[in-house]
């Protein structure tokens, strides 16, 4: 377990980077074929066992979400550019934007852009698209309320389905991108995987550890036996497959209270067929919401895993609570580590 790179970020990288070095965002809409239904059905285009899912799956029609995806100063100039992808997971209450407005804006941009901006033009990472999706896999994705009962909120646990069948493939053959996931040949995998990373903040680190690492999906305790006494009205369903396979490198800033434990974790990376590299975890040490939770996700996390995890960064910071400047910190260091 390491704790690098974990110092303040510099001032300058706060603000506005010179007019050459600031990249676009631009927002798209994109086909998800793979999301939770009315009925609590995994609605899916895709083979996947009802024992996998832990819920009855189903056909059913496309539905149409959006997407805001920040490119590169000179993306638009350069038709030769490739770039290394990041995924940026939002919130339980967030939705899309939350990354863009919550994190603040200085000169008239979002921090969380110059924070990029400043990264690309200094050197120290390659150009890099990111990529702030809404990470309910719901028909009603839009409603941003917290209801235990709710297909939105459900829909949460399922956003690993979107993402490896409809987001990454969307993204990858619209953009400019190192990572190829119709390259599904071994080599293929490992190149693009490695060129890729994913990171998010609360809700959306929870799903860094559940779906992306290994752990739990969740429902509401209405459908399932309460064993938890989470008293936020969720229970454990089924283990999600995870996704190293698709991802080198992961970040979980502040994770929210329904993260697995760190053995359940690391047991699912020891099992898992390839290694992630680097896990990235931190949060504040005033955070009353996620600091009990974000300590147990990390206990026994790297014994479990063997030598399928690389390094466990992980950073504590002191009196810091739940909040962008936990968050703006974590995604500065965690692109710095991933992509260096």
């Amino acid at each position: 377990m390491g704790e690098e790179a974990i110092g303040a970020i510099p001032g300058r990288a706060l603000k506005a980077a010179a007019k050459e070095h600031q990249g676009t965002l631009v927002k798209i809409e994109y086909p998800v074929r793979n999301y939770i239904d009315a009925e609590r059905r995994l609605v899916t285009d895709r083979r996947i066992d009802e024992s996998e899912a832990g819920r009855e799956t189903a056909r059913g029609e496309a539905i149409v979400k959006p997407c805001h995806v920040y490119l590169p100063a000179g993306y638009d100039r350069e038709p030769d550019m490739r770039c290394n992808v990041l995924y940026l997971l939002h919130g339980v209450g967030g939705d899309e934007s939350e990354w863009l407005q919550g994190g603040g804006e200085a000169d008239g941009r979002p921090v969380i852009c110059n924070l990029l901006d400043h990264l690309i033009a200094s050197g120290e990472i390659e150009p890099l698209i990111a990529v702030f999706p809404n990470g309910r896999s719901a028909r009603d994705f839009a409603d941003r309320s917290f209801n235990a009962e709710g297909t939105n909120l459900l829909g949460f646990y399922y956003f690993d389905y979107e993402l490896r069948y409809d987001l990454l493939p969307f993204i990858e053959s619209n953009f400019r991108t190192y990572a190829d996931c119709s390259d599904t040949s071994a080599a293929g995998i490992s190149a693009s995987r490695r060129r890729r990373a994913i990171a998010g903040l609360s809700m959306g680190g929870m799903q860094v550890l559940n779906l992306v690492v290994g752990g739990y999906r969740c429902d509401s305790v209405k459908y399932t036996e309460n064993r938890h006494n989470w008293r936020n009205g969720l229970d454990t369903t089924v283990r999600a497959p995870g996704m190293t396979d698709l991802f080198a490198c992961a970040g979980a800033f502040s994770n929210a209270p329904t993260s697995s434990e760190g053995r359940v974790l690391g047991a699912s990376l020891s099992a898992a067929a390839h290694k992630l590299d680097l896990l990235y975890m931190t949060c504040g040490d005033r955070d009353e919401i996620s600091w009990p939770v974000y300590l147990s996700a990390i206990e026994g996390l790297a014994e479990a895993a063997g030598d399928k995890l690389g390094s466990l960064v992980r950073a504590d910071l002191p009196g810091g609570v739940h909040d962008f400047g936990v968050w703006l910190h974590g995604a500065y260091h965690f692109v710095r580590l991933a992509f260096r």
